[in-house]
């Protein structure tokens, strides 16, 4: 454990869209003596206070127990959406890198872990009553990413059994957004020629309404703090994170002034299929799918025990990234580099 008075805290994906709020937010802290941040391409630049490793953590030669050590927490963010043609890399990069990243933790004996879960590790679940973090996670199978997440939640049960002197932590947030992350998300989800100034409201007259697609939103930044929080307490266990409204074509329709018209959702997800079929469009309509099935979740837990709250509306936060999206915004590490098209 470190003898500084502050904490030091190494968090891996530290220049993605969480990991740049967080490291921002900690290098501020007081609390905080020290802060590392590995990625696999490390930024020229970043916050005073905070370094920086080159780390892979799909690669057997990183030394990853040499970057945890003296560690008073390891806030593990790292992912890959991509390539969704293959799930083999994903799979390679998210469930056995982060295997890799939890038993470095073990191995360190750093005393905290927390982990980047997600709303999609939960089952399918209601899209109007709420629920708490008891709801089973077993992801939506036939999506990537949603295995992905059920999988490390249920490694994760045996390695809190098998570690009981390390206090983990799951958050499970849900879509996450903020201006910087506009460039990135459209890459991802959207393509790299998809144009980022289509996202126009005066382009879009109507509005797709799929019977299931009511989601939820929050802040990057507005989650990065709860991490923040989850570091200096005490807690343990599984956290949902989402700001209100939830979101769906009423109340996108009238944040874009846009008319709500129904779609099925067999023609939507043909399209999705087609476009995905054709390498049009990196998002899979496997993870279309896992969307319209997700659970909207209860926050209460995070607000009681941790103390947290969202700062910004999900409406806020949509307006803030379609705002992002026209002006090809972006920040200063590869993840994250603006660029409207291409």
């Amino acid at each position: 454990m470190s003898t500084a008075t502050g904490k030091k805290i190494v968090v891996t994906g530290a220049t993605g869209n969480v990991g740049t709020s967080l490291v921002r937010l900690l290098a501020e802290d007081p609390d905080v003596d020290s802060v590392r941040g590995l990625a696999r391409r490390v930024p020229d630049l970043g916050p005073d206070r905070v370094q920086w490793s080159q780390a892979d953590i799909t690669s057997k030669a990183a030394d990853l127990v040499k970057e945890f050590e003296g560690a008073d927490a390891v806030v593990h963010l790292a992912w890959a959406f991509q390539p969704t043609h293959d799930p083999v890399a994903t799979w390679e990069t998210n469930v056995l890198g982060s295997i890799r990243v939890f038993e470095a933790v073990a191995a360190a004996a750093v005393p905290t872990l927390v982990y980047a879960s997600s709303v999609g590790a939960y089952s399918p679940g209601p899209k109007h009553d709420a629920v708490d973090e008891s709801w089973p996670t077993h992801g939506w199978p036939d999506a990537a990413y949603t295995r992905e997440k059920a999988y490390l939640e249920r490694f994760l049960d045996g390695f809190e059994h098998e570690t009981p002197w390390t206090r983990i932590v799951r958050m499970r947030p849900a879509f996450l957004f903020k201006r910087e992350s506009a460039s990135e998300q459209r890459r991802i989800f959207g393509g790299r020629f998809l144009p980022g100034p289509l996202a126009r409201p005066e382009l879009l007259p109507f509005l797709p309404d799929i019977a299931g697609l009511r989601v939820q939103a929050l802040h990057t930044d507005d989650g990065a703090r709860a991490y923040q929080l989850a570091i200096h307490s005490d807690v343990r266990g599984a956290f949902n994170l989402a700001a209100d409204p939830p979101l769906d074509a009423a109340v996108l329709g009238e944040l874009l002034g846009s008319r709500p018209v129904r779609l099925p959702r067999t023609a939507a997800r043909s399209a999705l299929a087609a476009a995905w079929g054709l390498r049009l469009l990196p998002a899979s309509p496997h993870l279309f799918d896992a969307v319209l099935r997700l659970p909207l979740m209860d926050c209460a837990r995070a607000h009681t025990e941790l103390g947290w709250r969202p700062q910004r509306t999900a409406t806020e936060v949509l307006e803030e990234f379609i705002q992002g999206l026209q002006e090809g915004a972006g920040a200063p590490t590869t993840p994250l580099r603006g660029r409207k098209v291409g």
